[in-house]
């Protein structure tokens, strides 16, 4: 009996990641846990001192980029300083991302609109356009987009969030459509209610109380665990590719149809 050929492994461990958001949060848990794991990672933010923290731990694995994801010039600048040992990225994670305020949508500030559709769309949009055509030319790559499952259940003064992270969702999925016949993976993760960031402090302008409370008597998953399933799944044989994963803490779960009574 002719025995089965192994799977493709992996990318080695010498590959590039580029992660954005690698300042607090999922980014930087993404990054160390791939650091560790032996990559090599580029990790993007606007605070360039946290950046900074991750390369003194790891100098000759990190390669800290300080730009707004938003700003498509800056970022168009930043990956062209990159050193050309660096500039072949075999994996981009889009991270970077926020929510911002929980008001209803005729109460909701534009402003907070704005940027977030700047940062959760364009941001994402942006940085995969400009790495896609070096994967494609290389046939490698694999790009794992950081959603979330407001992207897929609605919830009250999620209005603006949550239609931004449904953009990542079918933008992963058209991804997928335009890279058939490639080698170039995509994925879409999909975090509920996860403690340990930045994410309510950010969405609640600073009011640290009420972003704990979001918290208060729960647990919830945390920024390794969604570290654990990136590196999950660029491990996977190169053949595979996970459309989507859609991850809660056990405490969370669905809550009955609203319906409003007159």
């Amino acid at each position: 009996m002719t025995a089965t050929p192994p799977c493709p492994a992996a990318p080695p461990t010498a590959s590039i990641a580029l992660v954005t958001g690698a300042t607090a949060g999922f980014g930087q848990a993404i990054s160390r846990a791939l650091l560790q794991a032996g990559w090599r990672v580029i990790g993007t933010g606007r605070r360039a001192d946290r950046l900074e923290t991750l390369r003194a731990q790891w100098p000759e694995a990190f390669w800290p980029l300080a730009f707004d994801v938003a700003d498509r010039a800056a970022a168009q600048g930043a990956l062209a300083s990159l050193p050309a040992a660096w500039q072949d990225v075999d994996l981009l994670v889009n991270n970077a991302g926020l929510a911002l305020g929980l008001e209803r949508a005729d109460q909701a500030s534009l402003d907070d609109w704005d940027r977030m559709i700047d940062t959760n769309i364009r941001g994402l949009a942006t940085l995969t356009r400009l790495l896609l055509p070096q994967m494609v030319r290389r046939n490698r790559g694999y790009v794992i987009n950081i959603g979330s499952i407001a992207g897929d259940w609605p919830y009250p003064g999620g209005n603006v969030y949550g239609a931004t992270k449904a953009f990542v969702k079918q933008f992963s999925q058209n991804l997928r459509a335009d890279l058939a016949g490639t080698a170039i993976r995509v994925s879409n993760v999909e975090p509920g209610l996860c403690g340990g960031t930045e994410f309510s402090n950010v969405r609640f302008k600073g009011d640290d109380e009420r972003a704990t409370s979001v918290y208060a008597g729960v647990q919830a998953i945390s920024p390794e665990d969604i570290a654990r399933i990136v590196l999950w799944l660029v491990q996977q044989p190169l053949h595979v590719n996970v459309n989507r994963i859609e991850v809660m803490p056990v405490a969370q779960s669905f809550a009955p149809l609203s319906v409003a009574r007159g």
